[in-house]
């Protein structure tokens, strides 16, 4: 039972839990309180004095983000303790703060890229004296380090260490701290090196001043100028709110949108800045390859070969989606595909066994049914061929903060990574899994006394030859485990495209007699499958499509684009209303910030254009009707926001039988390692981004100089 106070504050009296900080309480109060090194998700620091109110009755002011209501004394009358906030003591004191805050500060607003938007700015105006009696020499500190992503003027600092807690809480790298104490503090990298983590990039938004900011948006636009999209990212499958901010019609800025069930106020660096792949190597034009040349034609050109294309037997024709393929798209495409009776469709370009018709199956079969929230209920995880920490840096976040507050038990099958938390490594291959079946101690131990045990298995584990019988060795050990039960679903996939899991919920797999992603390269190969539909799929060698027609659809001249031998401009992600469903299976609506480039189209109106000359008029014309046939169709596409998995389970947890996924047989011994190699080229807007090409550079990656300076 929660323990509540009484606390008096500025006249009125208020009861709360005993746990809650003196400002959380004031601010329930209504009363508003000002800092600067506080911040709901770190620890407190209680360093910078901004929040000071006054107990009546105490020497001093108190500062309220480091005073639990639970440690305030009753006064002498025995009645609850009274707390000021807006009284002549507290203006003093906070104006004394700003006072001492602003010595060293640099009058340089006007180029700080913070302007506009500086916590420092606000706070001087509401609670900061008119001038300042500070006339000795000024403090000037050097500028560090940090790497592509963050730009440093160290002189504007404030030492609120938010940037040091972050980098050590959430992001779990030990790189940045505070060097030195008293007039020589500083904040520091330690070695001047780049930061390594792949959300170095939060700490733009946390720093309360403008000592630290992004380096490749400096001195591009002044907050106001610009045009503000709340969407979902598309860099990886965890569907992280974010907003866009555009000018002119070019993506300047993306910046998170706090959802506390998914991304919390967090993104990682790809997601926050990809945004300059965005405008490079674009299609803006359609192309039909003559003479061996692409060469620029019309639409109404390029369409009409396209048809024509599609005109033959449907058995030598197929189509695959990519990881970037929009909900609609996909449903466009499967529909035309669908009346031109063309079987050999398949959303999974690495192959992954999912979303087959097995018995024990269904949309859990390939769904985090968790949930990222319900993560902080486990304490015990097995994850599988995964590096979680590239793979989905925010879902690696989530882990970590329950490994922290909660011990977690965490055990790993695969190849080792670096994930910023301990965890037992049980061995590299499958039959690790085999041994833990038949264990009764280690972590078979922790895992068979755990309340709510997990199990995260990544695309590394499936997209393989073998990934079916792997597939079923991890059902197995959820059934042994009780991993799947009434009021709890520990049965996770972890994927790495934002296009898989709607494609997959949508049926966008071989029908009867059709063939998969496999079987559609075999036959390209040997002449069987003689037109292939791309959908922006660049993950595919360019030699594997064979002597197949290739007709591509997508918005970057990446390897997709290469084989074509015809090019439909579609467009990206900032650039479409559109759908995406996350590895949790939660329905999310993403906006379009800027218009298509050129003469790019919407993706679904390509291909409904595309049906009238086929012969086989898809029956929407606009997004709305589309849309409405997609949740007739597939009922799951009407639940917005919502995650299936988020009442634990109780939503056919008792039909679900994860031992009976996949194949028999004996894996293969070959290693499980992460289907993501390099973490900052995972699709081809990351690959067209400098900044990109940079921090793989950086981190040791796969870019070459050319690259970067490119």
């Amino acid at each position: 039972m929660t323990d509540l106070r009484k606390v008096n504050i500025d006249g009125a009296e208020l009861e709360v839990p005993g746990d809650y900080t003196l400002m959380q309480a004031c601010e329930q109060a209504g009363a508003e309180i000002p800092r600067f090194c506080y911040h709901e998700r770190l620890s407190v620091a209680g360093n910078c004095r901004m929040c000071l109110v006054e107990w009546v009755g105490a020497p001093k002011p108190q500062a309220s983000c480091a005073l639990q209501i639970k440690d305030l004394r009753p006064n002498r009358d025995g009645s609850c303790a009274n707390i000021l906030t807006n009284s002549p003591t507290v203006k003093k004191a906070r104006e004394g703060v700003m006072e001492f805050l602003l010595i060293n500060h640099p009058l340089d607003c006007p180029i700080c890229d913070q302007g506009g938007e500086c916590d420092l700015q606000d706070q001087a105006m509401g609670y900061g004296r008119v001038g300042s009696r500070f006339d000795m020499n000024k403090r000037a500190v050097d500028d560090k380090y940090m790497g592509p992503l963050v730009a440093t003027v160290m002189t504007r600092c404030i030492q609120c260490t938010r940037c040091v807690r972050f980098i050590t809480e959430v992001a779990g790298v030990s790189e940045i701290g505070l060097a030195s104490r008293g007039e020589d503090a500083e904040i520091t990298t330690y070695l001047e090196k780049s930061l390594t983590s792949e959300m170095s990039g939060n700490i733009i938004d946390l720093c309360p001043v403008g000592a630290l900011t992004s380096k490749p948006y400096a001195f591009n636009a002044r907050p106001w100028e610009l045009e503000p999209t709340e969407s979902i990212d598309v860099m990886d499958a965890v569907g992280s709110n974010i907003r866009i901010d555009s000018r002119g019609g070019r993506v300047l800025r993306i910046v998170p949108v706090i959802n506390d069930d998914i991304n919390e106020e967090w993104i990682s660096d790809k997601t926050r800045f990809v945004w300059d792949g965005l405008g490079r190597q674009r299609l803006d034009r359609p192309y039909v390859r003559k003479n061996g040349q692409l060469v620029p034609v019309s639409w109404d050109e390029a369409l009409a070969v396209v048809a024509g294309k599609l005109g033959g037997d449907p058995e030598s024709i197929a189509a695959i989606a990519g990881d970037l393929a929009c909900t609609e798209s996909m449903k466009a495409l499967n529909d035309l595909m669908d009346g031109l009776g063309v079987k050999s469709i398949d959303c999974r370009q690495d192959g992954a066994p999912l979303g087959e018709t097995v018995v024990g199956g269904g949309r859990q079969e390939y769904l985090m049914n968790t949930t990222i929230a319900g993560i902080e209920q486990a304490d015990a995880l097995l994850i599988v061929g995964s590096n979680v920490r590239h793979e989905a840096p925010l879902v690696n976040a989530r882990i970590r903060k329950t490994w922290i507050h909660k011990d977690l038990e965490i055990g790993m099958v695969g190849v080792p990574y670096d994930l910023t938390y301990d965890y037992g490594h049980l061995g590299e291959t499958a039959a690790e899994l085999e041994t833990l079946l038949k264990s009764t101690k280690g972590f078979a131990r922790k895992l068979k006394s755990a309340k709510n045990p997990m199990i995260l298995i990544g695309q590394g584990a499936l997209a393989r030859k073998d990934g079916a019988k792997i597939l079923r060795l991890c059902g197995k050990v959820a059934d042994k485990f009780g991993m799947v039960r009434e009021g709890w679903n520990g049965w996770n996939v972890l994927h790495t495209a934002a296009a898989r899991v709607a494609g997959l919920d949508m049926g966008f797999v071989p029908g009867k007699g059709g063939r998969d992603l496999a079987g559609i390269l075999a036959g390209a190969k040997d002449g069987s499958v003689k037109t292939i539909y791309n959908l922006g799929a660049d993950e595919i060698a360019e030699d594997l499509f064979g002597e197949a027609f290739v007709i591509y659809q997508g918005s970057h001249g990446d390897r997709g684009a290469h084989r074509a031998d015809v090019i439909l401009p579609g467009a990206a992600y900032t650039e479409k209303d559109a759908l995406w469903v996350n590895t949790e299976g939660r329905v999310q609506m993403g906006f379009a910030a800027v218009p298509p480039k050129g003469d790019a189209k919407t993706d679904w109106k390509i291909i409904r254009a595309l049906s009238e000359l086929c012969k086989r008029t898809l029956p929407y014309d606009d997004i709305e009707a589309l849309r409405k046939k997609l949740f007739a169709d597939h009922p799951t596409f009407a639940g917005l926001n919502y995650a299936p998995g988020a009442n634990m389970g109780a939503e056919g947890a008792a039909d679900f039988a994860p031992a009976k996924l996949g194949a028999a047989g004996k894996p293969l011994k070959a290693p499980l390692k992460s289907g993501v190699g390099d973490f900052y080229f995972t699709n081809p807007v990351a690959r067209a981004s400098r900044v990109m090409a940079q921090c793989s550079q950086e981190c040791g990656g796969n870019a070459s100089l050319s690259e970067v300076r490119t």
